[in-house]
């Protein structure tokens, strides 16, 4: 398999795949075989799959919850899933030197379609459902990203404050270790990154959780830092990685888990968010036509 091929695979494949270098032998070959046959894993026994990479069962189940599975079944449901409903022409297009436009429409759409379908079968409802219901009872919140990702932040954080939410969103790392700093037990922290390796935002997130926050984070599907380091980890796909622009999708992706967890939240508490909704609306309708603004 080349490595430029990698984005054409399912996410959990290419998750697999751009992990390889980072894993211990024994899961690499594991991996490896995986990657070669995906397929006929899905219709094998943890015991004979150990046997066939020659490793132990215990390998294999290490090998799964390391990739976010609650163990081998759980792995096969998933890969299952994926490979069953991914279309063959489902494949992400990247930048060409002179397209035409029209061709330029289509493989956005295509683009933007692909990533939202394949973020929403990554989305684990258990750990979803934590993440809405934490940041709903949240006391203050504390969105972290930095670049693209700081968009996707301030996008929640506009989202949040319509609702009465008490939270903030810091582009700048040390604003962002300020605020974490004054977070306690009653209090959320979400972290965007789609690498999940910013140095910031991994620094921001670790002093929330020292602090006693829960913990949220938001990346790239496979093994990170700052997934590893959240109570609650989501993840979006990461199928556009190595195209010459890695920002556009992801940012469409990471919106949609954004819109998720808002309208979640809303749901979960309509009697309280939806007035408070109507009522900022209502204002900056009010207020805009006083002022004259567009």
């Amino acid at each position: 398999m080349k490595a430029g091929e990698s984005f054409m695979l399912t996410p959990i494949l290419h998750a697999i795949f751009s992990s390889l270098d980072t894993l211990p032998p024994q899961e690499r070959r594991l991996g490896e075989h995986i990657l070669k046959s995906p397929s006929s894993v899905i219709h094998t026994g943890i015991t004979e799959l150990a046997s066939t990479c020659q490793i132990s069962p215990s390998t294999v189940t290490r090998f799964c919850k390391s990739f976010h599975f609650k163990g081998f079944p759980d792995f096969k449901m998933k890969l299952a899933s994926e490979i069953a409903n991914k279309p063959l022409d489902n494949q992400y297009q990247d930048i060409i030197a002179g397209n035409d436009l029209h061709k330029i429409v289509q493989a956005m759409e295509a683009n933007h379609l692909a990533s939202i379908t394949d973020t929403t079968r990554l989305l684990d409802m258990n750990q979803l459902q934590l993440a809405v219901e934490k940041l709903c009872h949240a006391k203050r919140i504390d969105l972290y990203g930095v670049a693209t990702s700081s968009v996707i932040a301030q996008d929640f954080y506009q989202k949040l404050i319509r609702i009465g939410k008490n939270c903030t969103a810091f582009a700048d790392s040390h604003m962002q270790i300020t605020s974490a700093s004054g977070l306690g037990n009653n209090d959320v922290a979400l972290a965007i990154s789609y690498s999940g390796e910013t140095p910031e935002t991994i620094d921001a997130l670790k002093c929330a959780k020292d602090s006693g926050a829960i913990t949220i984070s938001l990346t790239k599907y496979g093994n990170s830092t700052l997934a590893s380091l959240a109570d609650i980890s989501l993840f979006s796909s990461s199928l556009e990685e190595g195209m010459r622009r890695g920002d556009m999708t992801s940012r469409i992706a990471q919106l949609h888990v954004i819109d998720i967890l808002f309208t979640g939240m809303v749901s979960m508490n309509f009697k309280d968010f939806i007035p408070k909704l109507e009522a900022s609306y209502q204002n900056v309708q009010t207020y805009r036509k006083t002022t004259g603004g567009s």
